[in-house]
């Protein structure tokens, strides 16, 4: 690969955002609240939440984004999957945000449920953003997920390319990258982009490092690569949290900054709920 231009992430201001997860008690409701407070400062384009695929976590994913939109610390953008799902129930789940004036939504597939052999209506996320689009038009921004490392479903590299592709084609405004751990990872991702006449902004997904084996298990899950040298110091430091915490930051902060030197049109922090590690980054990078 030559040099990337990144021609196509050229944009006027820089876009930083971090996401949670619905809590599932008083008490981490009350913790997402202050680490909300802490993050507010650093003036985000928007928080997200995720959206599970049982009706409870659902349920609590609405009651999350409804108190981001009350506080106006940053626009709310819910996480909405569409595999297993109606277009009734989706159509319904869109109508209650525009009601609510929020109107950032995170399309995605998403898994399906356990014990639920069929798709549903919707087998892919470039048929929800083509639904959002067909029903309500322009009303919602529609960010999209990216896989630099390729998805862990995907046939083939060219198959991904072509899934993301749909989904720009589709109208999507932005997308978020999986999280990763090689910035030629993304270097490389937005170079086939802009071949295939992608242009939409890509804004990488930074996960912070802070317990190795959280890291492993969703890594494990959605495909990300965690490189040899980097597993290896993390297993060595594993029993000692303040060396580990250390290490971790010093990688996440050189990828910040590889990525933001390179062209990338600014991050999304995935925070797990905590503030700590994000706000390290943030005032390390000096942004």
């Amino acid at each position: 690969m030559g040099i990337v231009k990144m021609e196509s992430q050229k944009q006027p201001i820089r876009t930083f955002s971090f996401e949670f997860f619905p809590p599932q008690t008083p008490k981490g409701v009350e913790k997402l609240r202050v680490t909300r407070q802490q993050l507010a400062q650093f003036n985000p384009k928007f928080f997200s939440v995720t959206f599970g695929a049982g009706g409870s976590t659902q349920d609590r994913t609405f009651e999350t984004v409804l108190e981001i939109q009350a506080e106006g610390y940053a626009e709310a953008a819910p996480h909405l999957s569409c595999i297993g799902s109606t277009s009734e129930n989706i159509r319904s789940h869109l109508q209650n945000y525009l009601d609510n004036g929020i109107n950032y939504i995170v399309a995605l597939r998403g898994d399906l449920p356990s014990g639920m052999a069929q798709p549903g209506e919707f087998r892919y996320a470039a048929e929800l953003v083509e639904f959002i689009r067909r029903e309500f038009g322009d009303s919602f921004h529609i960010e999209v997920a990216a896989y630099p490392e390729v998805h862990p479903d995907s046939r083939s590299v060219e198959s991904d390319l072509n899934f993301f592709k749909a989904k720009v084609d589709a109208g999507a405004n932005s997308a978020i990258t999986q999280y990763f751990y090689n910035p030629a990872a993304y270097f490389n991702f937005i170079d086939a982009c802009e071949k295939k006449g992608v242009s939409i902004p890509i804004i990488p997904g930074i996960m912070p490092i802070s317990n190795f084996q959280t890291l492993v298990r969703f890594s494990d899950m959605c495909g990300a690569d965690i490189p040899r040298w980097i597993r290896k110091n993390l297993e060595y430091y594993q029993d000692d949290k303040e060396s580990l915490k250390s290490f971790g930051h010093e990688v996440v902060l050189q990828l910040c900054q590889d990525l933001l030197t390179g062209g990338a049109p600014g991050l999304h922090f995935y925070t797990l709920n905590q503030s700590k590690p994000t706000i390290r980054l943030w005032r390390d990078l000096g942004l």
